[in-house]
């Protein structure tokens, strides 16, 4: 059953994404990364070191994800800013890794959260603006 239920989890999700606009996919990509760093926070709390290695680890994959999705073309500091702050989550996230740090977690959460809601909040006219639109 358990089976069952995670291959309709990735067929949903890769239908999704086949169908998604590039900024729905950062969005789902911050959803992501909330998720599995709940899912580690749940980990260390209950000293479940295996479950919590393969959550931190899909974190730190979506983090460098959405840092490879920056465009550091563009001449504004907006890009470099989030850059170091994902440089930033990662450095934390490796830091509960080694230590079994929950607060480390909750900082990383708290700094994607309002990422996320800024994302969130561009409107639907621009979700297609790349940054040679003027």
């Amino acid at each position: 059953m358990r089976g069952s239920i995670k291959s309709y989890r990735k067929v949903s999700l890769d239908s999704e994404i086949a169908v998604a606009s590039p900024h729905r996919i950062i969005q789902m990509m911050f959803d992501g990364a909330l998720l599995r760093l709940a899912q580690s926070r749940y980990a260390i709390e209950n000293n479940d070191l295996a479950s919590k290695g393969i959550f931190i680890n899909k974190a730190i994959g979506i983090i460098n994800g959405l840092n490879g999705s920056l465009n550091m073309d563009v001449q504004d500091s907006v890009a470099s800013n989030l850059s170091d702050l994902y440089d930033f989550m990662l450095r934390r996230v490796s830091e509960a890794n080694m230590n079994n740090d929950v607060a480390a977690i909750d900082d990383v959460t708290s700094i994607l959260r309002t990422i996320k809601e800024g994302w969130d909040a561009i409107p639907k006219d621009m979700h297609h603006m790349t940054s040679e639109a003027s």
